[in-house]
């Protein structure tokens, strides 16, 4: 038998205690959170801003023109042939010719010509051939594409150079017809003034200013008929047209819009005929049978015209070169008047400003320098300053002098807000001229805009120095 043990049982259970665990500082989870909440800020920001639209200014012209087919008027006369025969020209279509020069020989019989010079062309001497080396050289070394008008005046001079050539080549031609068939066979007639000469007439020779019709005019309907060498004439038939001056004129259809727009204008910039020269002109208005006729008159380049009657005409009304910006970027400011003679430089400083009168802090009168630029200068030398720095009733001190002048006057600027730096600038314009949806203006001022700069493009859906988001 096993005796019962009398011991009580013994406790082991274990007391347990729980410690917090100290965390340690994380700088980045702070700084990730302030980015984060800067980020989310600017996101919202930016989601409920007005949205800015942007434009770019660059270069760029307007030409603003009226196109009209005009009627070339012009001092002109037509040449009959004296006698029977058949005619040989040897002058060139279009070419000046001087008063007594042999234009054409009137023979009984067709003249055999020389077909074979005709064939070879023009003989051009050496010094001619080395003249027009020296022109084309002199050309290329000093050609530019923005000058590109100089083509046109090149072309001219190498065509009258060949011109010229293709005379001589005829009067020697007309001297070996002389030599073999003698002058009892071939008469030579000879100009009897100077002039350019045309073979054909049209019907309008003697139609002038003060007679033509408005019928004749708007008919445009000219019966050109031409004349061809070696042909049978008899006495009487036109031999040749020469236009015996320099001074013509332009005529054409006007509408009362366009009537008053032109009633002041005297001198004109024109294009005829689509060439990429342009001609000045003088202006005037003939009223006649009740319509309004636009008339142009030139002193040159009459020859370029001389087998033209009818020829289309642009009247260059503006033709302005500059900085493109669009019209809805233009706004106006407010700015101060002030004489160009209180400008001043400030202390040390270089940058422009004026003498302010102020009080100190003992009631005494002293001048403090303001820095302000000029925005713009009137025509009586009174310069444009900023309205931000100021306020009306403020004294200015001309310097070196007693002389005061309160700041009173405001006068307003055209400009728009560039917005180059981020926030919104005034920069003031020049405008040069416009279309319906654009300007163009100055480039080159200091205070103005420069090609490639960014302007607000509505310039009333923001205020000047506001921060813009695009």
């Amino acid at each position: 038998m096993i005796p019962k043990s009398t011991d009580e049982p013994v406790n082991k259970s274990v007391n347990i205690k729980k410690y917090k665990i100290k965390r340690e500082w994380n700088i980045g989870i702070f700084i990730f959170a302030i980015v984060f909440l800067y980020l989310l800020v600017t996101v919202i920001l930016y989601l409920t801003s007005n949205k800015v639209s942007v434009y770019e200014v660059r270069n760029g012209s307007i030409l603003k023109d009226n196109s009209y087919t005009g009627m070339i008027l012009r001092s002109e006369a037509v040449v009959p042939v004296e006698t029977d025969g058949y005619i040989n020209y040897f002058v060139s279509e279009a070419s000046k010719i001087k008063a007594g020069a042999n234009i054409y020989t009137l023979s009984p019989d067709k003249v055999s010509l020389d077909e074979s010079a005709e064939a070879n062309g023009v003989s051009l001497s050496v010094d001619k051939q080395n003249s027009i080396v020296l022109k084309t050289q002199e050309f290329n070394s000093s050609y530019n594409e923005d000058n590109f008008s100089k083509v046109y005046d090149f072309k001219n001079d190498l065509k009258d150079t060949l011109q010229s050539a293709a005379n001589n080549t005829k009067t020697a031609q007309l001297d070996s017809l002389l030599a073999s068939a003698g002058a009892d066979s071939l008469a030579v007639v000879s100009s009897v003034s100077d002039g350019i000469i045309v073979f054909e007439t049209d019907g309008y020779e003697g139609v002038t200013q003060d007679s033509f019709t408005v019928d004749e005019l708007e008919n445009k309907k000219a019966k050109v008929e031409s004349y061809t060498t070696n042909r049978k004439v008899r006495a009487g038939d036109t031999a040749y047209k020469l236009i015996t001056s320099e001074t013509w004129s332009i005529l054409f259809e006007i509408d009362e819009e366009t009537a008053k727009q032109l009633a002041d204008t005297t001198y004109i910039k024109t294009k005829l005929n689509n060439d990429k020269d342009s001609i000045w002109a003088d202006f005037s208005i003939i009223t006649k049978e009740g319509k309004q006729f636009g008339c142009l008159s030139y002193d040159n380049s009459m020859i370029r015209y001389a087998n033209d009657r009818f020829v289309n005409v642009e009247l260059i009304l503006e033709d302005e070169t500059g900085l493109k910006i669009p019209k809805s970027s233009v706004t106006e400011k407010d700015f101060y008047v002030v004489p160009s003679e209180y400008l001043t430089h400030g202390g040390n400083s270089s940058n422009t400003g004026v003498l302010r009168q102020t009080t100190d802090k003992n009631g005494k009168t002293i001048s403090e320098f303001v820095e302000a630029e000029s925005y713009a200068t009137t025509e009586d030398g009174s310069v444009y300053l900023d309205p931000e720095q100021f306020k009306e009733g403020d004294v200015l001190v001309m310097p070196e002098s007693t002389d005061t002048f309160m700041m009173k006057e405001m006068s307003k600027l055209k400009g728009v807000y560039n917005i180059n730096k981020g926030y919104t600038v005034f920069k003031k314009i020049s405008i040069l001229c416009e279309s319906d949806s654009y300007y163009i203006v100055e480039t080159g001022d200091s205070y103005g805009l420069a090609n490639y700069d960014h302007i607000v493009l509505d310039a009333n859906s923001v205020k000047e120095d506001e921060v813009v988001f695009n």
